[in-house]
């Protein structure tokens, strides 16, 4: 017995260090391909500084500074302890904070919670654009710095490889990872490679470790220096999707890539750059790929853009985890989703947001047409998705984990700093582009208000038009409608109301099946429901049951499969032979007191586009009765 004990920490280790692997092609490819653009921007951006021996030592205390204290302590030391039954992301975090456990709070506070939460969200659909666009850009500009003659070949060679790269989001992203791990390890061993070569010819720059050149910098510079941490930030900027990655690969494997792999090759590689421009100045308008001898330029941009292709799949996969989530809690409709993982449920993908990304992605490299005007765009959604992050921290340091107000105040106090010092650089882009993000952050934060208060609306109508088991009861002994065989499935909205599809079946024919399910389906506000505690089945008499299915905000529920179910608890169903009626309706924006009128038509349209709930819910179609109705808002 004790011979065959050893034998499972090394498979442990195989499976931890596979996670790791995947984790670098997914999770790190965006913070990882920074040192493409970042400190360019520094020395040579809108915004730019000379790239003096202070200068270059200040801000390289300032990019290794912020790494610690945004990557290393705020997210994987502090953040990453929020997840929500193992997801991460700022949707899992509302909902953590947020929940019915939380009910004793004003109702106030709890929207407040829940618009930031929404809001926060909905900006990293901006950065969503935006990264895969300033990533491959700027790793394919490279060809330039070889030969002018490759100018006008840069946007078409990032579009095709865009367009390549949302090609591939249909297998997964286990596999996608699985496939760009080990060339995102490579493009970190190279990193560096290049960083250290660099700073053996000029190892004074390791001074830069010292957090006194910031202050320095800031001090010398004054007002300048502020506007450099616009450009600073961009070394953090994958941080926000590494935290909403965590449901795919788990928190320990990230820490992992993190502190062996990713932390090292990144400061090596900023550090290598900084000795470079201490040695030669007027390498500033593109550092990094000056770090790489004559040989092996096109080997490396090759290289850069496998790299940066794989960056743009940690806002990927966080997109589609996001809306998942939206959709489960509510605050989206309902689209296809496609699980691509039997053993991670957090790994999915979707269809029509991978075509709006990839549209919008296009649109952003022909507007912009160069990394470092998209750079003007970028970073001013994810600092204040980070800012929102840090809010919503406090109420779990405090609530969660019990910590003091001192412990607690303290901590956010200082994560706010900075998250406000950053903000506040990077709100200066706004006019330059910074725009974009935000336009899209509030058009996406207006449609899932509107979803979830035209839901809730929408229930209230169906409310007046439905009836209580104790009518129907009645209506059966005074009408006695005719019963015909078989068993008839009705999706309820709420589990207290006869849904309006079987009032007006018996209104028009009188006529019901002798089995007849009321089974109505809650999504919580967790990740995961206990197997245990996913069914209730109520007898209601007169042969109709009450059937209550409990999911969390990652699950997909699947109808056949949960009324397979049913037995355990006494109630025959066989799945492929019943009969599903659902209701269609058809909504009617009106001047009734509900909505604005304009959030009606909007809410109206969304549903619309819907996805339909016999492919949602994985209903047999060849069963499936639906019964209209037009329904005025």
């Amino acid at each position: 017995m004790r011979a065959s004990e050893p034998a499972a920490p090394p498979a442990q280790g195989t499976r931890l260090r596979a996670l790791v692997l995947a984790a670098l092609g997914v999770v790190y490819g965006d913070i990882g391909t920074s040192p493409l653009y970042a400190l360019r921007e520094c020395f040579y951006g809108p915004h730019a500084v000379p790239p003096t021996t202070a200068n270059v030592l200040g801000v390289l205390s300032l990019v290794t500074w912020s790494l610690i204290l945004v990557i290393s302590i705020k997210y994987l030391a502090v953040i990453m302890r929020a997840d929500n039954q193992g997801e991460g992301g700022i949707l899992a975090l509302m909902a953590l904070v947020s929940g019915p456990e939380h009910a004793e709070r004003p109702a106030s506070a709890r929207a407040v919670t829940i618009l930031l939460g929404l809001f926060g969200a909905a900006l990293l659909y901006g950065d969503s654009m935006i990264t895969p666009a300033i990533s491959v850009l700027s790793a394919v500009e490279g060809l330039e710095v070889a030969t002018p003659l490759f100018q006008p070949y840069v946007l078409p060679v990032t579009v095709a490889i865009l367009v390549g790269l949302f090609a591939v989001q249909r297998r997964g992203t286990g596999a996608v990872g699985a496939m760009f791990g080990p060339v995102t390890l490579v493009w970190f061993a190279c990193l560096a490679a290049l960083g250290a070569a660099s700073i053996a010819r000029r190892p004074g720059v390791l001074a830069a470790v010292d957090p006194l050149h910031a202050v320095r910098f800031f001090l010398a510079n004054g007002w300048q220096a502020f506007l450099v941490l616009g450009a600073v930030f961009l070394v953090v900027t994958g941080g926000e999707a590494l935290y909403a990655d965590m449901g795919h690969f788990g928190r320990r494997p990230i820490r992992w890539a993190w502190f062996t792999v990713v932390l090292p090759a990144l400061l090596l590689n900023y550090f290598g750059q900084g000795a470079l421009l201490l040695r030669e100045p007027t390498r500033a308008a593109n550092p990094f790929y000056h770090l790489a001898p004559a040989w092996g330029l096109y080997p490396l941009v090759v290289l850069a853009t496998a790299a940066t292709a794989i960056a743009s799949q940690a806002v990927i996969a966080g997109a589609f985890s996001l809306t998942w989530q939206a959709v489960q809690l509510g605050f989206l409709p309902r689209v296809e989703v496609r699980h691509t993982s039997e053993d991670e449920i957090g790994q999915v993908y979707i269809p029509r947001i991978n075509q709006i990304l990839l549209a919008a992605t296009v649109a952003l490299v022909l507007g912009f047409r160069t990394s470092s005007a998209l750079a003007a765009a970028y970073g001013v959604a994810v600092t204040t998705t980070m800012l929102i992050t840090t809010l919503l921290a406090f109420l779990a340091m405090r609530r969660l984990w019990g910590w003091s107000l001192p412990l607690a105040g303290a901590v956010t106090l200082g994560f706010l700093a900075i998250d406000a010092a950053f903000l506040g650089a990077n709100l200066l882009k706004v006019v330059d582009g910074g725009w974009f993000p935000l336009v899209v952050g509030v058009a996406v934060t207006t449609l899932m208000t509107t979803w979830h208060a035209g839901r809730r609306l929408l229930a209230e109508r169906i409310r007046e038009r439905s009836m209580s088991f104790a009518e129907l009861t009645e209506r059966f002994e005074t009408d006695r409608p005719s019963r015909v065989r078989g068993t008839a499935v009705y999706l309820s909205s709420h589990p207290e109301w006869i849904p309006p599809a079987l009032r007006r079946l018996l209104r028009f024919l009188n006529v019901a099946h002798e089995q007849v399910i009321f089974l109505t389906i809650l999504s919580e506000r967790v990740p995961r429901v206990d197997p245990e505690k996913r069914l209730e089945v109520r007898p209601l008499g007169l042969g109709f049951f009450g059937v209550i299915a409990r999911y969390g905000f990652v699950e997909k529920p699947n109808v056949p499969r949960l009324l397979s179910r049913c037995r355990e608890q006494g109630l025959v169903i066989d799945p492929n032979v019943a009969v599903y009626v659902l209701g269609r309706e058809t909504l009617i924006p009106s001047a009734r007191r509900g909505m604005a009128l304009w959030r009606e038509k909007l809410f109206a349209v969304m549903a619309r586009n819907a996805a339909g709930a016999t492919e949602f819910y994985r209903i047999p179609p060849a069963r499936v009765l639906e019964i209209g109705a037009q329904i005025e808002l």
